[in-house]
């Protein structure tokens, strides 16, 4: 079915000739006439299934037809920057030939020219949540006349912690609306949010997860986690790869990375949250240039990135939700091109291993035949690593509040430390021993109070 059979305007329909598109995807063909009528609907989709697309043309079109432009009419919530600008980017194609304006928040950056831009007029409004509130509080922002709302992402905001910020915000958005809520997976907290803000929606599953790794070639290497490193190197050895994803769990153990990397003359940078926005601009400007080889992220990049051409995806370390290893993986083979996935697995993921690949509904093809293989297969089949790689922690032991000192279990009984507690009397002083003490120094005060110093014995002249 093309896109002229969806019944939509002659201006978008000749701004998605313009992208190159001639043929919606899946979601697009069964979300844009649901969306047109204005019903809510909950979309399962991973990403690069043009689920942007599905959501952006109706809203673009049904805006266009009220012909009401007295404030922010379409808000589309969505986890990371990243994204929030991939989605404006999208609604300024789609929508090049209407009168609409689009405006893109997020944090991270001075809020002037954000606020400039909204102050010129804002049609529809692209935000992360926490800069969303911050212009909501100083009332820059008013979500009174928002009449379509979009929670795109949703269990990458549950994931993130955004899930309380986003009640806050639907709060403030009318109840007479029409809510698009997308998500690649469906946990419960999703399930239980999307009952409470949508109406009688219709849902849209798309793509099982098999048919998107038809096009990357998957591939494991079981490694000691110290070891990891040294293996990364010496497959960036191939110069074949020339533009290289690498996912780590942790924001410091992305910058590790790229600290040996360049040590070894392996040209990398990091993204990440910690990062500000505009190095994190410039890390992606770089990294899709050519101009840097390898890009080191968390999963802040696992969705919303769109790199052309990636020749290969590591999985540094394996990700704790099966669900997100299909997402990093999925930024090579797009556009049914083929990519290449390469993973690590230390002793301590075997587990996230095992439910990886029954998420996945198959084994990834295990790599032995390199310098750093390690003999694991055993152990996985009975998931745990063997004996020698295994890591036991003794318990901390509880410190002192008194450094040097360790408290000790008392033997005595309880009347014994009752009395031990009593202060102790002063032991009284006789006066031979005081005698003794006055000849010992140099000068002895008399008993007597009330004299002054003149009436001190000086002994230090007296002669033996």
């Amino acid at each position: 079915m093309a896109f002229n059979k969806l019944q939509i305007i002659d201006p978008i329909i000749e701004s998605i000739k313009t992208q190159g598109y001639a043929i919606p995807t899946p979601i697009q063909e069964q979300a844009i006439p649901i969306l047109l009528e204005k019903k809510d609907i909950i979309g399962s989709a991973q990403t690069g299934t043009g689920k942007t697309a599905a959501f952006a043309i109706p809203i673009l079109q049904n805006i266009t037809s009220s012909n009401r432009r007295d404030g922010i009419k379409a808000l589309i919530i969505t986890p990371t920057r990243e994204l929030a600008m991939q989605i404006k980017a999208s609604f300024d194609a789609y929508g090049s030939n209407l009168p609409l304006k689009t405006v893109v928040i997020f944090g991270g950056v001075k809020q002037k020219s954000q606020t400039d831009r909204l102050r010129k007029g804002c049609d529809i409004l692209v935000a992360t949540p926490g800069r969303l509130l911050d212009l909501m509080h100083q009332r820059i922002v008013l979500l009174d006349k928002v009449e379509y709302f979009v929670l795109d992402e949703a269990d990458r905001m549950l994931d993130m912690g955004f899930i309380k910020d986003v009640k806050r915000i639907i709060s403030r958005v009318p109840e007479k609306r029409q809510t698009m809520l997308f998500s690649a997976t469906l946990p419960k907290a999703i399930t239980n949010l999307a009952n409470s803000i949508l109406k009688e929606p219709v849902r849209i599953q798309i793509t099982p997860v098999e048919t998107t790794l038809d096009t990357i070639k998957q591939s494991m290497y079981y490694v000691r986690k110290e070891e990891k490193i040294k293996l990364l190197a010496f497959i960036l050895k191939n110069k074949e790869y020339s533009s290289i994803l690498v996912f780590t769990r942790t924001k410091r153990n992305a910058n590790k990375v790229v600290k040996i990397l360049l040590e070894k003359k392996i040209s990398a940078i990091a993204i990440h949250g910690n990062k500000s926005q505009s190095a994190r601009t410039e890390a992606l400007y770089l990294f899709k240039q050519g101009k840097v080889r390898v890009l080191v992220a968390t999963d802040l990049a696992s969705r919303g990135l769109d790199i052309e051409d990636l020749s290969l995806v590591v999985n540094y370390s394996l990700p704790d939700v099966s669900e997100t290893y299909i997402h990093r993986i999925g930024r090579t083979g797009r556009a049914n091109k083929n990519g290449v996935a390469i993973s690590f697995c230390d002793n301590e993921e075997f587990g996230l291993l095992k439910d990886i690949q029954k998420h996945i509904k198959m084994e990834i093809p295990l790599v032995r035949d390199h310098p750093f293989d390690v003999e694991m297969s055993d152990a996985f089949l009975n998931n745990r690593g063997p004996k020698k790689e295994l890591r036991y922690m003794e318990p901390k032991k509880k410190k002192s509040n008194r450094t040097g000192y360790s408290k000790k279990k008392s033997s005595q009984p309880l009347t014994d430390k009752i009395k031990n507690s009593q202060p102790k009397k002063k032991k009284e002083v006789t006066n031979a021993k005081k005698r003794t003490w006055t000849k010992a120094k140099p000068q002895t005060f008399s008993s007597t109070h009330g004299k002054s110093s003149g009436s001190r014995k000086n002994y230090s002249n007296k002669k033996t």
